[in-house]
């Protein structure tokens, strides 16, 4: 059964379905919440990647980034991402998190879990998983730097994107 929970105005902020968690927030992200979602007795390996805004991009200082999202539709491809990478992998539990609005450097602005019964799995689940998150996520960034106009992009390395009302 999927979980839903929505703030005052029905945005959806963040789905659950056997063993999958997704959600977007305003907020720091947790990296001990992200691991004790997806930790199991039958799990031998947790592996937790923890994206962070670093200082530079393409050699230009970075300020900081924005991060807006089609919330509904994010949630949902974040889900359904999820559900594939823990079928195919056979993962205890997943978890994904994506922080919206500023994030400042050195700050994370995703989190990812993955618990399986051996590491190999753990490890190669949470990379597919953030790739395909990268890729498909309705997540869009804009980088601020120091002294220039800041440019939206979609959420991946180097992919121009430009930024899209909800």
């Amino acid at each position: 059964m999927t979980d839903t929970k929505h703030d005052d105005t029905n945005t959806i902020w963040h789905l659950s379905e056997q063993g999958c968690y997704v959600a977007l927030t305003h907020d720091h992200l947790d990296l001990q919440q992200a691991i004790d979602r997806v930790r199991s007795p039958a799990a031998g390996a947790i592996v937790l990647f923890a994206g962070t805004t670093r200082d530079n991009f393409a050699g230009k200082p970075v300020k900081e980034l924005q991060y807006t999202a089609y919330n509904k539709l994010a949630l949902r491809t974040m889900l359904s991402i999820c559900k594939d990478v823990q079928a195919k992998h056979g993962l205890k539990g997943i978890s994904m998190i994506h922080r919206l609005g500023t994030v400042p450097i050195g700050e994370e602005s995703i989190l990812i879990a993955v618990s399986s019964p051996h590491r190999q799995a753990a490890w190669r689940a949470g990379e597919e998983a953030l790739e395909a998150c990268k890729e498909r996520v309705e997540v869009w960034k804009r980088e601020e730097f120091e002294g220039e106009e800041g440019v939206w992009r979609a959420n991946r390395d180097g992919a121009v994107g430009q930024k899209v009302e909800s």
